[in-house]
């Protein structure tokens, strides 16, 4: 049952975004948003994953992995760099830590 209700409400939403006037797309404010929501998403997906353990805020090796790919990022790294750059870090403290 659940399966059906999820089904349709995601039907429904599809249909919902296809009934918006192509007017109001057009508006610069609706583009900028439209934008901006994937990204904000996005970012805190990867805080809630790097920093939560259950009901609680942790600092591990996955923040340190954050941070290292942070800076990655800044000096303008290959995508792959930042993606072996950051897992290595975590994977080195966490050896460390034993």
């Amino acid at each position: 049952m659940a399966v059906l209700v999820g089904s349709a409400g995601c039907y429904l939403l599809k249909l919902a975004g296809l009934a918006v006037p192509g007017s109001l797309l057009e508006r610069p404010w609706v583009r900028r948003t439209a934008d901006l929501v994937p990204v904000a998403l996005l970012a805190a997906l990867v805080a809630v994953q790097v920093v939560g353990e259950g009901q609680r805020l942790v600092l591990d090796a996955r923040a340190a992995g954050l941070a290292a790919a942070v800076v990655l990022l800044v000096v303008r790294a290959p995508f792959l760099a930042v993606v072996a750059g950051s897992a290595a870090t975590a994977a080195v403290l966490r050896l460390l830590a034993g």
